[in-house]
């Protein structure tokens, strides 16, 4: 989501309707509480494939909704502009590079400049050039981030077709769903418009993206299938843990995680800089740096950043990996994260090797310590900010 980020202090849960969460398995004050049964979305009985034993791939699921991802996303916002310009070519050979190399997953939204129409052409360059069963392992998850006007059946109909024809595909792998104004409850009227089109075939698994914890209960409770809430976070950013990852250990609705490396600031290339000193040091000259640098300042400030990327530095080099690698592999471990968005400068830049060798990478009880030392001693973003999401919608 590229949106100007805002930080302020909150007092949650506002509303006359809402739910009060606490630290327990109990979520509602209300009549109707959710319960283990009522709106699990996980069977006790699964089946493994290889790669899900070796932890490149995860089923996210909803009852009789499924759909198999890598756990590391290929992250398409740089497609909309701000990072360089996207020769579509370059892009979809990329593309085919990626997903040759077993990162398959592309995420991207209808507002990410031309990243549907570049799949577009990758599925049909697919199709021609590789076998059916590589075919099968592609997966492309979009976005739908209306305006909050009325969600008429023929609306949001209208709009998904759009995405179905940039993307052309009969189906959409899954559509994550953002709304700005919790106020104005017309969400709840787009998702139950959106599950009747999953029941017709064109989306195959309705999701999240941005929502907090006490929507996505009220959301569950209405029975939406919704299968995993789309949230920004990272070693610095730790709210989905806090209320979030509970609510979804009960129901079985995973997370997909974004803004994980912080845009790159989670790398060797921001080690040892002074960014207080006017061109000390690297240029924040994308949207994303500019975005979690923002963040940075309200955890805790560029020294305590330093102070992480330096232990993140050791881990490492103990494992023989970079410094993504390690942030990455970090929130994959952390309770409920089903997956892990990377960032794609298609066709300017690539970091394959990197992204594969966090499937390998086993982070053991010293190095998750060492890292937890640093991060406690950085400010509680859930205060600082709110709940999932919230930095989109708080003044």
């Amino acid at each position: 989501m590229a949106s100007p980020t805002v930080f302020t202090g909150v007092s949650l849960f506002k509303s006359k309707n809402s739910t009060k969460l606490i630290t327990s398995t109990r979520f509602s004050d209300s009549k109707q509480q959710l319960s283990p049964n009522s709106v699990k979305c996980c069977s006790k009985t699964t089946t493994v494939t290889t790669e899900e034993a070796t932890g490149r791939l995860v089923t996210v699921k909803n009852g009789s909704d499924s759909l198999e991802i890598c756990r590391v996303l290929n992250g398409m916002w740089q497609t909309s502009g701000g990072w360089g310009r996207i020769d579509r070519d370059a892009a979809v050979e990329a593309m085919l590079r990626y997903a040759d190399a077993g990162l398959s997953t592309f995420d991207m939204a209808d507002h990410y400049g031309p990243a549907e129409d570049l799949y577009g052409i990758f599925i049909n360059r697919v199709r021609r050039e590789r076998p059916p069963e590589y075919l099968e392992k592609v997966r492309g998850l979009t976005k739908w981030v209306p305006p909050p006007v009325k969600m008429t059946s023929g609306y949001v109909r209208e709009n998904i077709d759009v995405s179905r024809k940039r993307m052309d595909v009969p189906s959409l792998d899954m559509l994550q769903f953002h709304w700005w104004d919790y106020s104005n409850p017309g969400y709840l009227d787009a998702l139950k418009n959106l599950t009747d089109l999953k029941e017709e075939g064109k989306i195959k698994t309705v999701a999240l993206t941005n929502f907090d914890t006490e929507r996505l209960q009220i959301i569950l409770e209405n029975g939406i299938p919704v299968v995993s809430n789309q949230v920004q976070h990272s070693i610095v950013d730790m709210r989905p843990q806090q209320k979030m990852a509970e609510l979804c250990q009960l129901t079985g609705v995973k997370l997909i995680t974004y803004g994980t490396v912080m845009g790159g600031l989670l790398s060797e290339k921001f080690l040892d800089t002074n960014l207080t000193i006017p061109f000390a040091g690297p240029p924040l000259n994308t949207p994303s740096l500019q975005k979690y640098k923002r963040m940075v300042d309200a955890w805790g400030g560029w020294s305590l950043f330093q102070t992480l990327l330096k232990t993140l530095k050791r881990v490492a080099s103990k494992h023989g990996v970079t410094i993504p690698t390690v942030a990455v592999k970090y929130i994959l471990d952390q309770t409920a994260v089903a997956g892990s968005m990377v960032g794609v400068r298609l066709g300017l830049s690539e970091h394959i090797q990197d992204t594969n060798a966090i499937f390998s990478l086993v982070l053991d009880e010293e190095d998750v310590n060492s890292i937890q030392v640093v991060t406690q001693r950085g400010k509680d973003l859930l205060r600082v900010i709110g709940d999932c999401g919230d930095e989109y919608r708080r003044a």
